[in-house]
């Protein structure tokens, strides 16, 4: 189904524009890149958004950048602090780097090592959590009651998504126009960004996320018109761990067109596709999208379809002992 964008939105297309206006200087203009034997495999003409190539190596440091550059002074003062297991973490440290503010993360114990050292690379201050939603967030209620910092929630924040819908921006500038985008969806801030900036830009285009199986809550949110917390899930894609929240959920209930449930085995084979044919270092996060492609193959063929690549900072350590990777 083809919706009709409108910007009596909490976030609009202007708002993305400006985000992107007030952020370009620092991020990267990341490539598109495409691959003959993958357009093959699905059928269409694919274009690849590689925010695996943004600074950070994620879409995330986007919205931080924009969120910390709208702060007050007073607030960049105080400074920030956020819960996240990794890509987030990573870009508010920097983009409070960046801008000369403080920046506090609280993290999982189980946070991949790659991330945690470059958060902890980055300058920012790192606070461990237990391995569990209640615990991020209640850790970082706390550090803001006892510090004054402002809290920059991870994707629930118009600023945040604001920021993010500008990689689907660049992709419609530079390569529209498209039939579809495909991004990942977790707590939903990309997906929101995706959503504006696309149905804004061209409003007959059709989005779709991809979201784990063994991490569906966002499918069944939408499905039962209420948000699921995001329990137990099992999932490599690490990222997409995070359940929806109130702002992400209400754009993506009225905007999205489908949400597509890729298996634990279609993500493993989509980051190896990526790897062997793109030579593209893709976290599992960011090779959702493609799983998602592909397993929609006949209903996209003979269409011009963008994927939004959301990462790469793969802790190729776990990766390796966890997922064998077999030459056959």
């Amino acid at each position: 189904m083809n919706h009709i964008f409108n910007n009596s939105n909490m976030v609009s297309l202007e708002d993305v524009k400006a985000a992107h206006e007030r952020i370009k200087e620092y991020t990267v203009h990341t490539p598109v890149m495409t691959s003959t034997t993958i357009d093959k495999l699905t059928g269409c003409t694919v274009f690849f958004k590689c925010e695996n190539y943004q600074r950070v190596g994620a879409f995330k440091f986007r919205g931080a950048l924009n969120t910390v550059a709208l702060l007050s002074e007073e607030e960049k003062m105080r400074g920030v602090v956020t819960h996240s297991s990794g890509n987030h973490a990573q870009a508010l440290s920097l983009a409070a780097s960046l801008l000369g503010v403080k920046a506090t993360i609280v993290m999982p114990e189980n946070s991949p090592l790659v991330k945690v050292n470059a958060t902890r690379g980055y300058g920012a201050n790192i606070v461990f959590c237990e391995n569990n939603v209640n615990s991020r967030v209640e850790t970082a209620n706390n550090l803001v009651d006892e510090h004054g910092y402002t809290l920059v929630h991870p994707y629930n924040d118009e600023r945040i998504i604001a920021g993010a819908g500008t990689a689907a921006l660049e992709l419609l500038e530079d390569y529209g126009p498209l039939d579809s985008i495909i991004a990942p969806v977790g707590g939903g801030g990309l997906l929101s960004g995706t959503l504006v900036a696309a149905k804004g830009y061209t409003p007959s285009i059709q989005v779709f996320a991809g979201e784990p199986e063994n991490a569906d809550d966002a499918f069944r949110s939408l499905r039962d018109g209420v948000i699921y917390p995001s329990e137990k899930p099992d999932t490599i894609a690490d990222g997409l761990r995070t359940s929806l929240g109130d702002i992400t959920f209400s754009i993506i209930s009225k905007y999205v067109d489908r949400i597509i449930l890729v298996s634990e085995k279609e993500i493993v084979s989509a980051m190896r596709l990526l790897w062997e044919r793109m030579k593209l270092v893709v976290e599992p996060s960011g090779a959702v999208s493609l799983a998602a492609a592909l397993k929609m193959k006949d209903e996209l063929a003979g269409t011009r379809i963008g994927i939004i690549i959301s990462g790469g900072n793969v802790d190729l350590e776990r990766f390796f002992k966890q997922y064998k990777l077999s030459s056959g």
